[in-house]
């Protein structure tokens, strides 16, 4: 009796070890930007596809630049980002299979409720950013090459405005991500540029309000990318491909849709056929 409970315990002990290890295999990572984890969608998303397709999804949450840089290391096996011209340099260098246009939102200007700059209510994003630099009101970057870190410096570029993690003085460049640059933002006050996501679920506005929106600058679109398995063998083709195929289908698309805080959408799915 002794011997035979200790073969079925080995025995038992064998299924345990290997069974959770094939469980465990099926997951993907996607490294993707730090608006869609802070602003709860991959809490509200990701059970849905878990509940759909039994694959887990391990969330790598940073910037949009260095989400790339972890695609094209191999660190991950999908991109969920914002910003569509390093998302095309990624797939014209090979890095990426394809990309996918999911969901969009915008960005805003928030700033502070007595509005050093008089920006508030102004349409023209660049006018407001000019009125920012003439007037020297602190400005909150996030600068950590993100989505909304590059979305802002293309427009002070465009100004022809040099701003760096050096200077000008009003210019504080944080190296952080969109909730932290939020609560600086609120502390000191600043302006600063959010994507409307986060911003909705931000619950430390301090003095923060929305001063600039509806500008089509503001525009940000997220796109999908399988990181290319020719350039990493590793990369798990069949799984990621499945995440890809239901975020851009009918019931990803939905669940999307779906998400909300105090009846506000903060994501508008628009995925294109796949081929179109």
């Amino acid at each position: 009796m002794y011997f035979a409970r200790r073969a079925l315990l080995a025995v038992l002990a064998v299924l345990f070890l290997t069974l959770p290890a094939t469980a465990q295999d099926k997951f993907i990572t996607v490294a993707s930007t730090t608006s869609t984890e802070q602003s709860g969608l991959f809490k509200h998303l990701l059970p849905a596809f878990t509940r759909a397709s039994a694959i887990e999804v391990r969330v790598v949450a940073v910037g949009t630049g260095q989400a790339i840089k972890l695609g094209e290391k191999g660190d991950a096996d999908v991109l969920l980002v914002h910003h569509k011209p390093s998302e095309e340099k990624f797939i014209a260098e090979g890095w990426g299979v394809k990309r996918l246009e999911v969901m969009y939102n915008d960005f805003v200007v928030v700033g502070p409720d007595s509005d050093p700059a008089k920006i508030k209510g102004i349409t023209d994003v660049s006018a407001a950013f000019r009125k920012i630099a003439e007037t020297k009101s602190t400005w909150a970057s996030r600068g950590d090459a993100s989505g909304t870190d590059l979305a802002e410096k293309e427009i002070w570029q465009a100004l022809g405005i040099a701003v760096s993690k050096s200077g000008p003085e009003w210019y504080r460049e944080l190296g952080q991500g969109m909730g932290p640059t939020l609560n600086t933002s609120a502390q000191l006050p600043a302006y600063t540029l959010s994507d409307r996501g986060t911003w909705i679920s931000f619950k430390n506005r301090g003095p923060l309000q929305i001063v600039v929106e509806g500008d089509q600058k503001l525009f940000n679109q997220y796109g999908v990318m399988l990181v290319n398995p020719a350039k990493h063998p590793h990369v798990k083709v069949e799984l990621g491909q499945q995440f890809i195929d239901w975020i851009v289908a009918d019931a990803g698309q939905k669940t999307i849709a779906d998400y909300k805080i105090e009846g506000q959408q903060l994501f508008f799915p628009n995925a294109r056929k796949q081929g179109s």
